[in-house]
């Protein structure tokens, strides 16, 4: 499908809150410690199902940051999909936006892995970054982000956040995100996305990788069956299109038990950037809680 603007249409739908039959708003959710935090499932885990429409709104206290929840329709992926706003406090408006991209088999709920909006909202309230928010939004189970048949999460990021982001007073009067993020999967499809930005000359100023997907190896790519072949992967592979996202400053974190640790050393090696955190951890909550202090601050010098 081409990636032109002719889809920039969409049908906005909210998640109705059983509070108010027939009624129709965002869920807003306080977090707390731990709270949406999934394991992430590059191991075939699949995250539990998100919560049902019905779900209450509950109260939050700004220390502790909030998630919104809403539902849209995206012309490019033929289908609807969530969208997880995480924000440092329930009164923020009119923020800077980094986008955030989930693992193999997340969504836009679980895309953090951990308490974000808990570290953003302690992040902002110590005076170490100003105000800005993350989108996630759901891309697929096992898309890695880039155009599969009858689906194409990226022609959504590129053509359709925008629109959504600046209709909610979000990333400026275009909607564009200043920088992108990305967990396992997600990782992988960060150095995508800054790529496609680059090419349209309207590059990110940062990208966060946290236990990025950079597999070393076509047989084990392969066994995920998430491109067509060799040649597409290696097309769009980070490891082997290290210069392709511009100027954008790059952090790094990564676990020494993780199974991508090899593929993240060798990316340390070949390309130096900024941040390149490894040290004890796994593929897990853990490690991504640990670290999302360090990615929010890491972000956060890169404000627009």
């Amino acid at each position: 499908m081409a990636q032109g603007g002719s889809h920039r249409r969409v049908v906005r739908r909210t998640v109705l809150m059983g509070a108010a039959a027939g009624a129709a708003a965002t869920v807003t959710l306080g977090v707390t410690a731990g709270s949406g935090a999934l394991r992430n499932a590059e191991k075939g885990v699949k995250p539990p199902a998100p919560a049902p429409s019905s779900t209450p709104a509950l109260a939050s206290a700004p220390s502790r940051g909030v998630m919104r929840v809403e539902q849209v329709r995206s012309a490019y992926r033929r289908q609807s999909v969530e969208i997880a706003t995480f924000l440092p406090s329930n009164t923020s408006k009119d923020l800077p936006v980094c986008l955030l991209l989930h693992g193999r088999f997340g969504n836009a709920r679980s895309a953090p892995g951990g308490d974000l909006a808990g570290a953003l909202a302690s992040a902002v309230a110590k005076g170490h970054v100003k105000p800005f928010a993350f989108v996630a939004v759901d891309g697929g189970a096992n898309t890695y982000w880039h155009q599969q048949q009858n689906d194409n999460p990226m022609a959504m990021l590129l053509e359709e956040i925008p629109t959504w982001l600046a209709e909610r007073g979000l990333g400026g009067p275009d909607g564009k995100p200043f920088a992108v993020s990305g967990i396992s999967m997600g990782g992988f499809g960060a150095f995508l996305y800054a790529r496609r930005r680059q090419e349209r000359r309207d590059p990110v100023s940062a990208i966060a990788a946290i236990s990025p997907a950079l597999i070393t190896s076509w047989g084990e790519m392969s066994k995920r069956k998430a491109f067509r072949d060799q040649a597409e992967w290696a097309s769009m592979d980070p490891l082997r299109n290290l210069d392709k996202h511009g100027g954008a400053k790059v952090g790094m974190w990564c676990g020494t038990e993780d199974s991508f640790i090899t593929g993240v050393r060798q990316y340390i090696q070949r390309a130096r950037p900024v941040v390149a955190a490894t040290g004890p951890g796994g593929h897990n909550q853990v490690f991504y809680n640990r670290v999302l202090p360090d990615v929010v601050r890491f972000v956060g010098r890169h404000l627009p």
